[in-house]
């Protein structure tokens, strides 16, 4: 009887030996080219314990995901740098990060120490920066030579030929445009509400001189490419792809400034991987591996020499855009303080009725 127990007993250790440990699950919440194959084949090759679990969103999206949880279901976000100071404060959905546990020497001091102000929270910081690019004009310059500024796309000279989205870009680089600081308007919404106002009946106004508002990526690539319109409201990356096809149309960042953001990394309040997140912060940051990641999502990722990282293509469509003096030029979104998105929304409906658009 001892026996057969102590056989039993051995054959459960063995049993138990040979039952390999449960892989952890990285669960990122994330941008749709943000967590391109092979850069997740490659890190689950070099920590064969950590599986990652990919969800793609938005700014919008994440939030609403995180407040339904109160924070939880994901290991680690990259909201916006803009969508997580108040969101935080008013939903409580991050924890603070470990920076001991990242490696930020590598990463551009402007994008970082931006962050980390934009994101610390009683003296904890709560991102750091991953992707960054602009929204800004672009133009065909052999048609369009001389286009610079927000309000050059109402300019009578290129009538029925410009284009922009109604959304928030234009109306916070119309109000630039017109000399106003609408960040930092924030502060005072009753300030706020009459820069939208005068906003609203320059875009209305400005209704006769285009040849349409573009909703995605393709349209407005369609009709730059067709010659139907000579300028347009953009993002940076639609006008790198569209230079790799035709070297007369570029990227160009307004006089007053383009408009920036920066994608970011943040761990959600009741994550359970926190140690796999850090390692895909650390992982997805190193030169090797932002080549790759450059190379989905097209834009610069938020470390030193991050244009040298760019596959050939974006890295002559960035140059042919921004000198230096233009990257010291950039005007970073803001911090969106509670109501500002309403007021937005109702100035954007306004606009939309008075010029039938949808």
């Amino acid at each position: 009887m001892i026996m057969k127990l102590a056989i039993a007993g051995l054959l459960a250790t063995t049993v138990m030996a040979a039952v390999p440990a449960q892989a952890e699950t990285l669960r990122l919440l994330t941008w749709g080219s943000y967590a391109p194959e092979e850069l997740v084949k490659k890190f689950e090759a070099k920590y064969p314990d950590i599986t990652v679990e990919v969800t793609f969103s938005n700014n919008e999206e994440m939030i609403a995901k995180l407040r339904a949880t109160g924070g939880a279901g994901f290991d680690l976000a990259q909201p916006s740098h803009d969508r997580i100071f108040a969101v935080q404060q008013e939903y409580n959905i991050y924890k603070p990060l470990d920076l001991s546990k990242i490696d930020t020497s590598g990463m551009e001091a402007k994008l970082l120490d931006g962050v980390k102000a934009n994101t610390t929270i009683d003296g904890e910081v709560y991102a750091v920066p991953h992707q960054w690019g602009t929204s800004g004009l672009m133009a065909n310059k052999s048609m369009a030579p001389d286009l610079k500024a927000w309000g050059d796309l109402c300019d009578p000279q290129y009538k029925g030929k410009t284009s922009m989205r109604l959304k928030r870009t234009i109306l916070l680089g119309m109000a630039f445009d017109m000399g106003e600081d609408p960040f930092a308007a924030y502060a005072d919404l009753d300030k706020y509400q009459s820069i939208l106002d005068k906003v609203a009946d320059k875009l209305i106004a400005c209704k006769d001189n285009l040849k349409a508002y573009w909703k995605g990526g393709d349209d407005l690539s369609a009709m730059m490419m067709s010659g139907e319109i000579v300028a347009s409201e953009t993002w940076d990356s639609t006008a790198y792809k569209l230079y790799a096809e035709n070297k007369d149309i570029v990227f160009v960042p307004p006089k007053t400034g383009a408009l920036a953001w920066i994608d970011t990394f943040a761990m959600p309040r009741k994550g359970e991987a926190d140690d796999a997140a850090y390692k895909w912060i650390n992982f997805v940051l190193e030169p090797e591996n932002v080549k790759i990641m450059s190379a989905s999502t097209g834009s610069m990722a938020a470390v030193k020499g991050a244009k040298d990282l760019l596959p050939d293509d974006k890295k002559a469509a960035v140059n042919a855009a921004f000198t230096d003096e233009d990257i010291s030029n950039l005007q970073f979104f803001a911090n969106i303080p509670a109501g500002v998105e309403d007021m937005e929304g109702k100035t954007l409906e306004k606009i939309k009725a008075a010029t039938g658009s949808e």
